[in-house]
């Protein structure tokens, strides 16, 4: 009985990747594809489309031209509903992170992540806390001592939004710690590139942010990572710098970079789309891209994907509550 349902489960699954296979090879696009990109030229979400754009069209994956267009504003709403807008047309693709999920919580926008279809997340991207190289808070226990002190001595920077998820990463730490992730002392700016420049200038103390959006200033001797936010250490540059967990505070978190479309794709496009992605994601110059900017290689399909969305926007609003962002 075991052989014949292993069997059986065998050609169950040859025949799902062969209807999968066709379907995706009865539609291809017609027109200029276009990639929407929520913030200003520069930030991660940027830097992920510019990556596919560069793989797609190294190695011919579409048969048809591409264009990239930021539409930045509202945390990224005006992207979101910009695609939103476009429905049924599978020409049309954004670049999402968690403030998909975020920014509805808190109620700066009505669109759900649910009025988009979800093609796959692409990668995980973990957050990480840097200083300028001249400030006087050397170690992730520095910055842990002076916010159990004193919250408000520590001007944080971060974007999109106030509840975005590089704010909620400031404020799980605070809660890791004892302390009220209300007291921080924050200042929400429209782009990464924005606030590493404002704490460049000497204007904030600390900003959360992709390890990217840094790896520049660290090589450069101008910024300094006090920590970072997942389980283990990063490679390369980045080897040094502690988890927070190292440093006494038990937490991970990670923020994933996803591909968006807009409601109504048939069957055909949806899995059109997931093969051209993960087939990117495969390339040589792909993995390039992921050790460049300390990106996590985890690619997660569609329907995986869908439910994932449902299980981070539940843990993300009850942080949020904690911030007094969301009820």
């Amino acid at each position: 009985m075991k052989y014949a349902r292993s069997a059986a489960i065998l050609v169950s699954a040859v025949f799902a990747a062969s209807t999968v296979s066709v379907a995706a090879q009865t539609w291809s696009p017609q027109k200029n594809v276009e990639i929407v990109v929520p913030n200003p030229p520069g930030g991660s979400n940027d830097k992920t489309a510019r990556s596919l754009e560069r793989i797609l069209i190294t190695n011919k994956l579409l048969p048809v031209s591409l264009s990239i267009q930021n539409k930045s504003g509202g945390g990224g709403s005006i992207a979101y509903t910009y695609v939103q807008q476009r429905n049924a047309d599978p020409h049309y693709l954004v670049v999402a992170g968690p403030a998909i999920l975020t920014n509805h919580i808190v109620g700066s926008s009505t669109l759900r992540h649910s009025d988009l279809t979800a093609v796959a997340s692409l990668f995980d991207d973990y957050t990480v806390f840097a200083v300028a190289a001249n400030s006087n808070l050397k170690t992730g226990k520095d910055l842990i001592e002076r916010l159990r002190k004193d919250p408000k001595s520590v001007t944080i920077g971060f974007s999109p939004l106030l509840g975005s998820h590089n704010h909620i990463a400031a404020g799980v730490l605070m809660k890791t710690i004892g302390g009220n992730a209300r007291d921080l002392k924050v200042v929400a700016f429209k782009g990464s590139s924005d606030a590493v420049t404002t704490l460049l200038g000497g204007h904030i103390d600390l900003v959360t942010t992709a390890a990217g959006n840094v790896a520049p200033h660290v090589a450069a001797g101008r910024m300094r990572v006090l920590g970072i936010t997942s389980a283990k250490r990063f490679p390369g540059a980045f080897a040094e710098v502690p988890t927070w967990k190292e440093q006494g505070a038990d937490f991970t978190f990670g923020a994933w970079r996803s591909i968006f479309a807009p409601k109504g794709l048939t069957p055909q496009q949806l899995a059109y789309w997931e093969g051209v992605l993960r087939k990117s994601t495969e390339a040589a110059e792909w993995k390039e891209e992921l050790e460049k900017n300390i990106w996590s290689d985890v690619f997660t399909a569609s329907a995986q994907f869908t439910k994932d969305l449902e299980q981070d926007y539940a843990s993300m609003k009850a942080v949020l509550v904690d911030l007094g962002l969301a009820k």
